[in-house]
C-alpha cells in the first residue's frame, strides 16, 4: 500500500466517523438515540470550569477598565501587545495635569502665593501619577497575566480535552445503537452471528477510550481548585498593590496639604481661611486620621503620647523632620525633609507646635512635620 493509498483510507474512515457521530447527535436532539450520561461529579467539575472562566473574563477585563478608564488607549495597548512591541511611553492623566500646573505656576511667577501653589501641587500630581503607572505594572504582572494564563491557556485545554471526551461519547452511543439493532437482525435470522460479535467488540472498545478520556478531562478539572488558590493569592498581591497605592497617595497628598497650610496668612485670609496652624482643617483632619490608622507605618496613639509627654515635660527630644517647611516670618524655623533637629516644649506654646533647634538656629516647628526618635 502506497502513501497515496493510505491516505484515502483514512480520510475515508474520518468521513466515516465524522458521519457517524453526526448522525447520533442529531437523533440525540430530536429523542431518537439514548444518550450516556455523564457521571454527577465530573458534572459537577465541568459547570465549576465554566463557572470559573465566566467570573475570571468579567473580573479582568473590568481591572483592566479599573486600571485604564481609557478604552482606545487599552486598545492600543493590546494591539501593541499583539504585535509583541512597547507600546509609546505617555503621560497619564495626573502627570498631564500636574504638569499644566507646574507651567500655570511658572507663568503666574513662583514667587506668587498661587503661582507657587499650582507648582506644588502639579509636583504632587505627577507624583501620583508615577504611582499610578506601579500600581498598573505591579497588578498586570501579579493579577491580570495569571487570570489571562487561566483563560487563554488552562481553560482552553480543558474545552480541547472536553470536545475529544464528546466526541468519544458519541463514538461509545454510535456503537451501541450498531449493536442494538444487530442484535434485532440476528433475531430475525437477518445476518449472521459474528456481526454482533464485531459490534460488541466495537462497544467494548469505544467504551474503554470513553472511559479513558473521561478520566483525563476529570484530572484537568480537579485541577481548578487549584487555580482558585492561585487566584487567591494573586487577589491578595492585587489587593497589596492597592493599598501601597493609596497609601503612597495618602502621603503625598498630606504633605501637599500641609504645603498649602504654611502660606502667609496674608494670602489664606483672602480665602477665608484660619492661618494660624498648617495642619489640616477638623473635618479634614479626621478623614485623614481615619485613613492613617490603617497604614501600617503610622501608630497615631503613639505619636500623640510621645508629643503629649514631651510638652508636658522640661526635657528636650531628638525628631526627624518629614517634609520640607518654609517658615512663614522669623519666628519660625524653615525644615528640611529627614534632617534631625532637637525640639523641647515652652509654657504656653499652642498644642501643634513645638521650639526647634538647629546648631546657632531656633524657631518654632509644625509637630505634623515632625517624627520623635527614641
Amino acid at each position: 500500500m502506497n502513501i497515496m493509498d493510505f491516505n484515502v483510507k483514512k480520510l475515508a474512515a474520518d468521513a466515516g466517523t465524522f458521519l457517524s457521530r453526526a448522525v447520533q447527535f442529531t437523533e440525540e436532539k430530536l429523542g431518537q438515540a439514548e444518550k450516556t450520561e455523564l457521571d454527577a461529579h465530573l458534572e459537577n467539575l465541568l459547570s465549576k470550569a465554566e463557572c470559573t472562566k465566566l467570573w475570571t473574563e468579567k473580573i479582568m477585563k473590568q481591572t483592566e477598565v479599573l486600571l485604564q478608564p481609557n478604552p482606545n488607549a487599552r486598545i492600543e495597548e493590546f494591539v501593541y501587545e499583539k504585535l509583541d512591541r512597547k507600546a509609546p511611553s505617555r503621560m497619564n492623566n495626573p502627570e498631564l495635569l500636574g504638569q499644566y500646573m507646574i507651567d500655570a505656576g511658572n507663568e503666574f511667577g513662583p514667587g506668587t502665593a498661587y503661582g507657587n501653589a499650582l507648582i506644588k501641587c502639579g509636583e504632587t500630581q505627577k507624583r501620583i501619577g508615577t504611582a499610578d503607572r506601579e500600581l498598573i505594572q505591579t497588578s498586570a504582572i501579579n493579577f491580570l497575566t495569571p487570570l489571562r494564563n487561566f483563560v487563554e491557556g488552562d481553560y482552553k485545554t480543558i474545552t480541547k480535552e472536553r470536545k475529544l471526551l464528546q466526541n468519544k461519547r458519541l463514538d461509545l452511543d454510535a456503537a451501541k445503537t450498531r449493536l442494538k439493532k444487530a442484535k434485532v437482525a440476528e433475531a430475525r435470522a437477518a445476518i449472521w452471528a459474528e456481526e454482533v460479535t464485531k459490534s460488541e467488540q466495537e462497544v467494548r472498545i469505544t467504551q474503554s477510550e470513553f472511559d479513558r478520556q473521561a478520566e483525563i478531562t476529570r484530572l484537568l478539572l480537579e485541577g481548578i481548585s487549584s487555580t482558585h488558590a492561585h487566584h487567591l493569592r494573586c487577589l491578595n498581591d492585587f489587593v497589596e498593590a492597592q493599598m501601597t497605592y493609596y497609601a503612597q497617595c495618602y502621603q503625598y497628598m498630606l504633605h501637599l496639604q500641609k504645603q498649602l497650610g504654611s502660606f502667609p496668612s496674608t494670602f489664606l485670609s483672602n480665602n477665608n481661611q484660619s492661618s494660624s496652624t498648617p495642619v489640616p482643617s477638623a473635618s479634614a483632619s479626621s478623614v485623614l486620621a481615619s485613613a492613617s490608622a490603617s497604614l501600617p507605618s503610622v501608630s497615631n496613639s503613639v505619636v500623640t503620647s510621645g508629643f503629649s509627654e514631651l510638652k508636658s515635660s522640661s526635657g528636650s527630644r531628638k525628631a526627624r523632620v518629614l517634609y520640607d517647611y518654609d517658615a512663614a516670618n522669623s519666628s519660625e524655623l524653615s525644615l528640611l525633609a529627614d534632617e534631625v533637629i532637637t525640639v523641647y516644649s515652652i509654657p504656653g506654646m499652642d498644642s501643634d507646635w513645638l521650639m526647634g533647634e538647629r546648631g546657632n538656629q531656633k524657631g518654632k516647628v509644625p509637630i505634623t512635620y515632625l517624627e520623635l526618635l527614641n
